[in-house]
C-alpha cells in the first residue's frame, strides 16, 4: 500500500515554486504549497486509491491530512472521494471533521459536494445531519449543508422541500460563501425546473443578495432573468 509520504514524494518531483507563490496568494493560505496541478493531484489520488479497502481509505486519507502541506490535503479529499462507494453512513463524521479543519472553500467544496452528497445519496437517513448543518455556527458546515443538495439536484431526485427549508433559513446571510452556495444551487437546479426556481427567486425578489441572484438566474430564459433582476433592483431601491 502506497503511503502518504510516497505521495508527497511524488508531489515534490512535480512542484511548480512560482505557481506555489501564485496559489498560495489566491487562496490567502497558511499552509506550505508546492504549487502541483489539479489534474496531476488527482491522477496521483487515482493510482493511490486504486484496490484499497475502506478502512485502507480511512486511514490514508487521515496520514494525508495531517501536515500542513496544501497538496497532501488535497490528495487526501481525492482519495476520499474515490472511496465513497466503500464508505458507511457512519463516516459522515470524517467529512465534516475535515470540514471544519479546512477553513478555505478549495477544501470544503469537494467534501461537501462529492462526498458529504455522495454519502446522502446512497443513505438517504443522513439528510437529517444536513438539517443541522443548516443552522451550525460554522458557516462553512452551513455551506455544506446546500452543496451536499447538488448531487441530487444532478441526478433528476433534487430534494425541493430542503432546499426550500434551507433557501428560506440562509437569504438574507451576510456571509459571501452561505450567498454564493445558495446561488450554485438555484441555478444548478434551474438546469431541470427552471420553473421552480423562477417561482423562489421571484417570491424572495426582496430580500435576495444580489451574488445570490447573479447566480441563481444564470441560466433561466432570458426573459425570466431580465424580469426577476429587474425586480429585484427595484426592490433595493424601494428598501
Amino acid at each position: 500500500m502506497i503511503t502518504a509520504d510516497d505521495i508527497e514524494a511524488k508531489l515534490g518531483e512535480l512542484a511548480d515554486p512560482t505557481r506555489a507563490v501564485q496559489e498560495k496568494r489566491y487562496l490567502k493560505s497558511d499552509l506550505c504549497h508546492l504549487g502541483v496541478r489539479v489534474p496531476d493531484l488527482r491522477k496521483i489520488a487515482v493510482a493511490a486509491a486504486t484496490g484499497l479497502t475502506r478502512e485502507e481509505i480511512l486511514a490514508l486519507t487521515e496520514e494525508l491530512w495531517s501536515t500542513s502541506l496544501h497538496e497532501r490535503r488535497m490528495v487526501a479529499i481525492e482519495v476520499l472521494r474515490r472511496g465513497v462507494p466503500l464508505l458507511t453512513a457512519d463516516d459522515l463524521s470524517v467529512a465534516e471533521r475535515l470540514i471544519r479543519d479546512s477553513l478555505s472553500w478549495v477544501y470544503v467544496d469537494t467534501l461537501a459536494d462529492k462526498i458529504v452528497g455522495g454519502l446522502v445519496a446512497r443513505h438517504p437517513r443522513l439528510a437529517g445531519t444536513l438539517d443541522r448543518w443548516a443552522a451550525d455556527e460554522n458557516f462553512w458546515i452551513r455551506r455544506s449543508a446546500l452543496l451536499a443538495l447538488l448531487p441530487g439536484i444532478r441526478s433528476g431526485s433534487a430534494d425541493r422541500e430542503r432546499l426550500a427549508r434551507y433557501g428560506d433559513a440562509l437569504v438574507t446571510e451576510r456571509e459571501f460563501f452561505i450567498r454564493k452556495a445558495l446561488g450554485w444551487v438555484l441555478r444548478e437546479l434551474s438546469k431541470s425546473d427552471p420553473a421552480w426556481v423562477r417561482t423562489w427567486v421571484r417570491d424572495h425578489v426582496a430580500v435576495v443578495s444580489g451574488v445570490t441572484i447573479r447566480e441563481a438566474v444564470r441560466r433561466l430564459p432570458e426573459d425570466d432573468r431580465e424580469y426577476l433582476l429587474a425586480a429585484h433592483r427595484s426592490a433595493r431601491r424601494a428598501s
